[in-house]
């Protein structure tokens, strides 16, 4: 007996690249739930259709990120978590967001422990340091150093997101999976993964799904998004000028 579920993370207000994972998950009768790892608003501007997709299936456990952090602060009256151009981007996000969703994201938790087939997971946005706050990105992570973080830690495999490349490591104590961001990509992909967890273990599945983003990329111009230019570039690799010149030609 086996148990399939799909990990998904960092969204980031993607309509049509959650709609395409969410098609894919759907076309696989047997993946039994799906577990979304923060940062599901802000970045992209279509948090309000990202979250109603989420919200409204049962089959979905979502945690919290840093930027649903720097949103919620904003929309509680809290001194802003991000600075300059981003908290330009957040208060847009906020004031552009149904607050019934921005109330249910409060409600979510930080971390999850999950059991399948005898199983234990550890689903964070990212690794947390002992007083629950997210760890500076560590850009050449390795096994040694994730093993170090979760020494003494119970779960058989940790899954996390947050900096968007993927990462897959095996250890003798864990596996540790980044499925890579599924909204934010220099190419017209969405990224997750399947997780098939049988009592011998757990066996990975990273898939990109490919799907049209040229509506998504121009709306970040039509809509005026603060701080278009640096995301376009840092986040979605400048593919809307390609879009753009074939449009002009």
């Amino acid at each position: 007996m086996s148990t399939k579920v799909a990990i998904i993370t960092d969204v980031h207000g993607n309509t049509p690249a959650l709609k395409a994972v969410l098609e894919d998950i759907d076309s696989q009768s047997n993946v039994e739930h799906i577990y979304c790892l923060g940062d599901m608003v802000a970045i992209g501007p279509d948090t309000d259709e990202v979250l109603a997709a989420l919200f409204s299936r049962e089959d979905v456990s979502m945690i919290t990120g840093n930027h649903e952090d720097a949103v919620l602060a904003i929309f509680q009256g809290q001194e802003p978590a991000s600075r300059g151009e981003e908290s330009a981007h957040h208060e847009w996000i906020v004031q552009h967001t149904d607050k019934m969703f921005l109330h249910k994201l409060l409600d979510l938790p930080r971390s999850l422990k999950v059991k399948h087939e005898g199983k234990s997971l550890l689903l964070v946005h990212y690794h947390l340091d002992s007083t629950g706050n997210f760890l500076p990105i560590d850009r050449d992570p390795s096994s040694e150093k994730l093993d170090t973080i979760y020494n003494g830690n119970q779960a058989e495999m940790v899954c996390f997101g947050h900096h968007h490349p993927v990462h897959f490591f095996e250890t003798a104590d864990r596996t540790y999976l980044n499925p890579g961001s599924l909204g934010c990509c220099d190419r017209p992909v969405a990224r997750y993964a399947v997780l098939d967890i049988d009592s011998t273990g757990i066996t990975v599945e990273m898939k990109e799904i490919p799907y049209d983003n040229r509506q998504f990329l121009l709306s970040y111009e039509k809509l005026e998004v603060p701080a278009r230019e640096l995301i376009l570039k840092v986040f979605h690799g400048n593919q809307h000028m390609s879009i753009m010149s074939d449009q002009e030609s």
